[in-house]
């Protein structure tokens, strides 16, 4: 592949099934994307996303939050990410709130992905913002990767997908549209951070 895009390290924070970690392991595979992924951290041991980078050879580490405060397992997590070089974190579907310590160690460097149209339903969580969307009549829904702040879902907006609601959506297939975006939108993402194009947001 031909790219001027210095090849990035990346680090995946997650807590479930991890299905944008394959849009992204496949963009890899396929030349479309000049990183790689170095670990995969979950708080769960369970949580599928681990056996997804196992099968792909990635490192996968369980670090468990039990019995911790935030900064302390945040400072667990950012010893294995500084041990493997990691130059940017992506949260795909992290089910923990981070510290302001994490935050600001990592500022300007973290990226999660919000399964609705920033900043409506800011702080909502997976299958609640897409009943809310049919609750209140949305005509459009999508996703938005933005770059994690000491406020939840409040930092600066990165990309936005969006598709349409129609009549006979449910919950069930929003979700479905809407992860279908969030791959795509987590790439673009990842070259801009590469191509420095986001130096300006961070300030916003």
């Amino acid at each position: 592949m031909n790219s001027v895009a210095e090849k990035i390290k990346l680090g995946i924070l997650g807590s479930t099934k991890g299905t944008d970690l394959q849009t992204i392991i496949d963009a890899i595979d396929h030349g479309e994307l000049e990183a790689s992924i170095e670990v995969v951290i979950s708080n769960r041991k369970k949580a599928y996303i681990l056996e997804r980078a196992r099968n792909h050879g990635i490192k996968a580490v369980i670090i468990s939050h039990k019995g911790k405060n935030r900064e302390d397992f945040d400072r667990e997590m950012t010893d294995v990410l500084n041990s493997r070089g990691v130059k940017l974190i992506l949260l795909i579907g992290f089910m923990r709130i981070l510290s302001p310590w994490f935050c600001r160690y990592w500022e300007s460097r973290i990226f999660n992905v919000h399964p609705s149209l920033l900043p409506k339903y800011a702080g909502g969580m997976d299958m609640n913002v897409h009943v809310e969307v049919l609750r209140n009549k949305d005509s459009e829904t999508g996703c938005t990767i933005h770059i994690v702040t000491e406020k939840v879902d409040a930092g600066p907006i990165v990309v936005q997908k969006k598709c349409t609601v129609n009549s006979g959506d449910t919950p069930e297939s929003l979700k479905a549209k809407v992860q279908a975006l969030e791959g795509e939108a987590f790439i673009e993402a990842i070259k801009m951070f590469q191509e420095k194009k986001l130096s300006a947001m961070a300030e916003e």
